[in-house]
């Protein structure tokens, strides 16, 4: 564990994986506005552990991810006003972690829906409890999106399916969301979350830290519609960095060690 003095947020560092886990289960995980600043200031923090190699953000218990925002905080917020506020803090917030260095996993525990969807979603990819649902459900209550998630639902489903899915104001079950892709991998029957994620995430982790950074770079490059040139640049910036790393030329030592030796 790692001090962080948070009080609605509980952050663990352990095996190369930042644990964010978000500590309301008394109000299903929702997002007030202390949880949104302690989650863009653990993203800050976390962001500069060196070997780092990724992040996963889950919601205490099993009932919710994240039920959306704190409507019993948000209520007293009732002008134009106050919602651009509310956006610019919770879109701040959710960009620190659209922007986080290294792959960040949304882990399902139970229901993401309004802003919890959001959430999800601002993360590189979601893995979910096979009773998770996830749902961008504003239109419920008369709004749309207010944390910045709406373009990365068009980014994810495409326009014309990112529009239906926020005017159906629909929560999916975990089949259907895999099926559109807002879901990338389930738990299996009886599988503990926690080591769905972690089998999620093997691939990742046998990289090194900035070969793990160099392609988070190119990514939030893509997502953030950079153009051709700056992306090139992105690359070429990583590519010589991880080239000069001492783990690439121990790397090639060791092909060339496995390689027989041929008589000339």
């Amino acid at each position: 564990m790692i001090a962080n003095g948070h009080e609605n947020l509980v952050v663990d560092f352990r095996d190369g994986i930042l644990w964010l886990r978000i500590n309301r289960p008394k109000s299903r995980n929702a997002l007030s506005r202390a949880t949104l600043a302690e989650l863009g200031q653990a993203c800050t923090d976390g962001g500069a552990i060196a070997n780092l190699k990724a992040a996963v953000l889950i919601g205490e218990g099993s009932d919710a991810f994240a039920a959306g925002g704190d409507l019993k905080e948000f209520a007293a917020l009732r002008t134009a006003a106050d919602a651009a506020q509310i956006f610019d803090l919770a879109s701040g917030a959710l960009d620190r972690i659209r922007q986080f260095p290294v792959p960040v996993v949304a882990a399902l525990n139970g229901c993401a829906l309004g802003g919890g969807a959001e959430l999800a979603l601002a993360c590189d990819f979601r893995v979910a409890a096979p009773h998770a649902v996830i749902g961008y459900i504003q239109a419920s209550l008369n709004i749309s999106s207010g944390f910045g998630g709406g373009t990365d639902l068009m980014r994810l489903l495409g326009s014309s399916a990112g529009m239906l899915h926020g005017l159906s104001a629909e929560a999916l079950d975990t089949p259907h969301a895999h099926t559109l892709g807002l879901i990338d991998m389930v738990a299996a029957p009886g599988e503990a979350l926690e080591h769905c994620v972690q089998r999620f995430l093997e691939p990742i982790l046998k990289q090194q830290p900035q070969v793990i950074r160099a392609y988070k770079a190119m990514a939030i490059g893509e997502r953030q519609g950079l153009g051709y040139d700056a992306r090139r640049t992105i690359e070429r910036e990583w590519f010589s960095r991880t080239w000069a790393h001492e783990d690439h030329w121990s790397a090639v030592d060791r092909m060339f060690k496995k390689r027989p030796v041929t008589a000339s």
